[in-house]
């Protein structure tokens, strides 16, 4: 259940708004409400909620200005209520990347729309934050730490290689050519300092940008697999599946 924000002055309105919509039925609980922006502040930061549906025009702090410093502590969706059709309140609500603007009376049926519509981002938002999590491991290149020797750091070069030229085609044979060193002996050292053989390392690292690309939403499943290295298709979805547990495709879905 995705936890909603009611800030607004008027006792009726977010009384209505609180308790006469089916919210169980669009995946939301009411965590809590406000009745003006400083106290929305406080329950921003205290509730942490999913979706925060305030109104513009509130005693001590704006709407506007409630959710731009709500958003220094916490991670929401906003839709914004006004009586108002002020175009300056309106782009700063774009600015600050306001879910939807809506004039009052609010009507159900558009709010519920819009609130359906922000639970599937959110739901989206979650899954992909769960794939980028579990692929954030040792692995990742910007936390993976080996240990700065001598012999070390032939490793370390490779790793800064890889980051820079993750999507042509390479592989520790590579690296060993450029180094001076043999392909055996690069890869003994990078498994000693890693825990695994370079293509596992350069396969998770590669789906690692991959999902960074599909969740722009810009490029196609086959674009991306061409953008990170993969020269089959095939081989990219089989890649990609083993890593995350699901194929590209459905990622994107």
């Amino acid at each position: 259940m995705y936890r909603v924000l009611i800030v607004e002055d008027e006792d009726i309105i977010r009384k209505g708004i609180a308790y006469t919509m089916d919210w169980v039925g669009m995946g939301c609980t009411i965590a809590g409400e406000a009745a003006n922006g400083r106290e929305g502040i406080e329950k921003i930061k205290e509730l942490q909620p999913d979706i925060v549906l305030a109104d513009i025009m509130m005693p001590i702090c704006d709407g506007i200005e409630m959710i731009r410093k709500g958003q220094e502590f916490a991670d929401f969706k906003a839709i914004i209520m006004t009586s108002y059709a002020d175009f300056e309140y309106a782009k700063q609500a774009i600015e600050l990347g306001v879910s939807a603007y809506l004039m009052k009376p609010v009507d159900e049926a558009e709010l519920r729309s819009h609130v359906e519509k922000l639970a599937r981002e959110i739901e989206k938002d979650n899954r992909i934050r769960q794939l980028t999590d579990k692929m954030k491991t040792a692995d990742d290149l910007d936390t993976l730490f080996v240990k700065s020797d001598k012999e070390n750091d032939y490793v370390q070069q490779v790793l800064a290689a890889t980051k820079e030229r993750y999507a042509e085609k390479i592989g520790m044979e590579t690296f060993s050519e450029e180094l001076g060193v043999s392909a055996s002996y690069l890869s003994r050292k990078f498994k000693e300092a890693t825990g695994q053989t370079y293509l596992d390392f350069l396969n998770k690292y590669r789906v690692q940008q991959a999902i960074k690309l599909l969740e722009t939403g810009t490029y196609k499943v086959y674009e991306v697999s061409d953008m990170t290295g993969f020269s089959d298709y095939k081989y990219f979805s089989a890649v990609f599946k083993k890593y995350t547990g699901r194929s590209p495709s459905d990622f994107v879905k």
